[in-house]
């Protein structure tokens, strides 16, 4: 069982979290035909369509109430009335979702209150979808923020239904996931002849598409009446321990039974997902996944000389943090430091020592005598002046093209992943060579390979 510490120190040196504000905003833009809005100042709204332009090279719809030192003191109704009017009238949206930020939080905005209001006095927006969540940036952090976006449009937009469709299933993936990682779990979904309605579903808004006519709303998603038609599924399916909070959310509003993974990365999580769907659907695994299965198998033999017993760094997220923690350490490294934003159940069981929630310094401090470093594009000077490799995983990564396209998940993402980290550690054979045999993949992992073969 690991220790979490937590921070001591009074500021934070090259911060490794992003906000609850951002990360509600970011789970907005899986929503079709979405306005996100950020309620607070011109500022906080620029940094965070900065970071996301610069991830995915794409446009990012997102506007700002753009609160200033009076409006903050006397309060924000006329700043998100114009907002809200002015949104409607110009991009004509389906949904306006608004996400606070600190400097609203801190005055105490009763923005649910004003958003009565403003419907009662403006009958010319009742055809518009208004949701609103409150996300504090001084608590918290990226997978917060989106856990609670998803919980307010579950409470704003899904119903119960008067009967269940055995057919589908709802899925809430967690932020951790990359649209191309949504679309391979769609696939394999589908192939269980099953119907997957996913909330959100970034996998068609941000994954690089060229639309035919430009639109300044979001470009593809889950529509209203998808979210609508959800309380009609069978089961839930949530991936991420941030997503526990909406699954129960969801079985409480439509008494949907769910289903919670913790990682859709590695070789016995997607044993697990596999088996779960070939029950829900009462058909057997198709053979194409029991081919990548094998071809996993064989990536693990294969790369196990060049990760097993690596020294490895990991700063992220507490569900991306854990995925990769336990994957390279099923693979035989040895997780020397492990840095992540916020507080989670998972935390204490990750495969080390010690957990610290803190920044980018502490994972260099901790990362030091370490063979590979793992966090997002931020931490690239850190592993360059410590002479390591460096793995780029997470948001944001903006000095590598295709973000949007990577994936994580399932057999083909888990041996994707598997190879990417390994031929890090291959290419300066100077300094990595390795006597295959010398390392031995754990007990656990070799008994599931001789089962297999």
């Amino acid at each position: 069982m690991a220790t979490v510490l937590t921070p001591s120190k009074p500021v934070a040196v090259n911060p490794l979290k992003m906000s609850q504000p951002l990360g509600a905003a970011y789970a907005f833009l899986g929503m079709d035909r979405c306005m996100p809005v950020m309620h607070g100042s011109q500022g906080c709204t620029s940094f965070g369509l900065v970071l996301l332009v610069r991830h995915f090279r794409e446009a990012i719809p997102l506007q700002t109430t753009a609160m200033n030192e009076a409006t903050t003191i006397l309060g924000g109704l006329d700043n998100i009335e114009k907002a809200i009017l002015n949104i409607r009238n110009r991009a004509k949206p389906d949904l306006i979702a608004i996400c606070s930020t600190g400097l609203t939080e801190t005055k105490g905005d009763d923005v649910h209150a004003w958003l009565k209001l403003i419907r009662e006095r403006r009958p010319e927006i009742s055809d518009t979808q208004i949701v609103y969540v409150s996300t504090p940036d001084y608590v918290g952090a990226f997978q917060d923020g989106w856990a609670n976006a998803v919980c307010a449009l579950i409470d704003a937009l899904v119903v119960p239904a008067p009967r269940r469709d055995p057919q589908r299933i709802n899925v809430l993936p967690g932020s951790h996931l990359t649209p191309a990682d949504i679309g391979e779990l769609r696939d394999i979904i589908e192939s269980f002849d099953l119907i997957p309605g996913f909330l959100p579903d970034l996998s068609r808004s941000l994954d690089g598409h060229i639309p035919d006519d430009f639109s300044p709303t979001t470009l593809g998603g889950t529509t209203l009446r998808d979210a609508r038609e959800m309380g009609s599924a069978v089961a839930t399916l949530a991936i991420g321990e941030q997503m526990r909070p909406c699954a129960r959310r969801m079985q409480e509003r439509t008494g949907t039974p769910f289903e919670l993974f913790d990682r859709l990365t590695g070789l016995e999580a997607n044993d697990r997902l596999l088996c779960w769907l070939s029950a829900i659907s009462g058909n057997p695994v198709p053979e194409r996944w029991r081919r990548q299965r094998s071809q996993l198998l064989d990536a693990m033999l294969d790369s196990h000389f060049f990760l097993g017993g690596k020294n490895v760094a990991i700063g992220a997220e507490p569900d991306l943090l854990w995925g990769m923690g336990m994957l390279l350490a099923e693979m035989g490294c040895h997780i020397s430091c492990a840095v992540t934003t916020t507080q989670s159940p998972l935390l204490e069981r990750m495969p080390t020592d010690v957990v610290r929630i803190g920044d980018l310094e502490d994972l260099e401090d901790g990362a030091a005598g370490s063979d590979l470093m793992v966090t997002h594009s931020h931490g690239r000077q850190a592993a360059n002046r410590l002479g390591i490799a460096f793995h780029r995983c997470g948001l944001p990564m903006f000095d590598r093209l295709g973000a949007a396209h990577r994936c994580m998940v399932g057999y083909r993402g888990t041996r994707e992943t598997l190879f990417e980290v390994a031929n890090l550690l291959l290419a300066d054979t100077s300094r990595h060579a390795v006597n295959p045999g010398t390392w031995k993949l754990p007990p656990a992992t070799l008994s599931a390979v001789r089962d297999a073969n």
